[in-house]
């Protein structure tokens, strides 16, 4: 093989390969960025600047002086030793027919992660389902914990209200999104989201979306909030393109709220005093780093903002399905109960799957199964 030959096969082959790239991200998972009337939508918002959404507070969502940098925090994560992030022995769990619970109870089961069923004032809500074995567009990253995924969405009733509270590949997940098409009977998300459910070929009629601080009301008696969180978001190399949220779901007689992604800050204390407190706070607990402190609570933050915004019952999230940072996986959960003991907040452990009633009568302990695992 002369020199000429070589270089243009090593040409050919950079081609093949870019040319691969760019049609493996042009799969719908990865879905479109905002485009037309939704657009303008995102430009008039007055958290979008420069291009992007913004947080309230300006944040670094890799804040390098902590040691590390993206390019380290990476190489740890593809190749580091992942012993203890994640479990050696199936996940414990309860599975409950959610088919079978009575409607008009409010209620609560954790499927894992930040997945949520929820009953409440006789709506059936989904939060952040993802059903799939991995987190992310591809196959080697992000695998779920042996027995954690036990749900389906074969599994689920007719949806109420699908809530999704930002982009990422482990809140927003196609073939979950997919699967459960046909019981959807209402989306709710934060501004440029709708993009996504367009694209997949849901009805716009069904799909609302608003910036932060919105009221989407579904009836007389039941309201979704659109909520500040201190996060970001994008599915690929563009960074915030779409909003990111927490929500309060809001009847006459309860309130709870979910956090979704995002790193402690004074929006919490504002959001408590805007609705008086919750009956129940679904609160992010996992994934945290130093690194990208900013943008996850540390434990200990999760249990002060549940104090924040006056919950009565806490009930962590993210975590208990994937290892998307480098602490043992049981350390959320310990530091939480921890953090706990002197709160006035119960909080809630329940295994994946779990019944819970958001009731004070019906209010038991829940073991803390993480502890009877290796």
């Amino acid at each position: 093989m002369n020199r000429r030959t070589f270089i243009m096969g090593g040409i050919g082959a950079v081609g093949m390969l870019s040319a691969g790239g760019w049609l493996f991200t042009r799969r719908p998972e990865f879905g479109r960025l905002p485009q037309g009337q939704r657009l303008a939508r995102v430009q008039a918002s007055p958290h979008y600047k420069n291009g992007q959404f913004q947080n309230l507070v300006p944040v670094q969502v890799m804040n390098e002086e902590s040691g590390e940098n993206r390019f380290a925090a990476m190489a740890k994560f593809l190749f580091g030793d992942k012993s203890e992030l994640s479990l050696q022995e199936p996940m414990l769990s309860q599975k409950t027919d959610l088919k079978a619970l009575d409607k008009d109870k409010d209620a609560v089961v954790w499927l894992g992660h930040s997945s949520f069923f929820l009953q409440l004032g006789g709506q059936r809500i989904l939060i952040d389902p993802v059903f799939s074995d991995y987190a992310s567009p591809v196959f080697f990253i992000n695998k779920a914990f042996p027995g954690s995924n036990i749900y389906t969405a074969a599994d689920m009733p007719g949806i109420d209200v699908l809530a999704i509270s930002h982009d990422h590949w482990d809140h927003l997940d196609y073939p979950t999104v997919m699967a459960l098409k046909p019981k959807i009977k209402n989306i709710v998300c934060p501004l440029g989201v709708g993009e996504y459910f367009e694209q997949w070929g849901f009805d716009l009629s069904i799909i609302h979306e608003e910036d932060w601080d919105t009221e989407i009301r579904l009836a007389d008696d039941f309201s979704v909030h659109i909520l500040p969180s201190q996060h970001f978001s994008g599915r690929f190399l563009r960074r915030n393109p779409t909003l990111w949220c927490g929500m309060a779901f809001v009847t006459p007689v309860r309130k709870v709220y979910y956090t979704g992604d995002g790193g402690y800050g004074e929006h919490f204390k504002a959001i408590g005093q805007k609705f008086g407190g919750f009956d129940l706070m679904l609160g992010e607990n996992g994934q945290y780093n130093m690194a990208w402190h900013a943008i996850h609570m540390l434990p200990e933050e999760t249990a002060q903002a549940a104090v924040d915004v006056g919950a009565k019952l806490l009930l962590p999230a993210h975590g208990g399905k994937f290892a998307l940072s480098r602490h043992p996986w049981q350390e959320p959960y310990r530091r939480l109960t921890e953090a706990s003991q002197d709160k006035d907040y119960k909080l809630l452990t329940p295994a994946i799957g779990e019944l819970v009633h958001i009731d004070s009568k019906q209010r038991r302990p829940f073991d803390a199964w993480w502890e009877k695992m290796a």
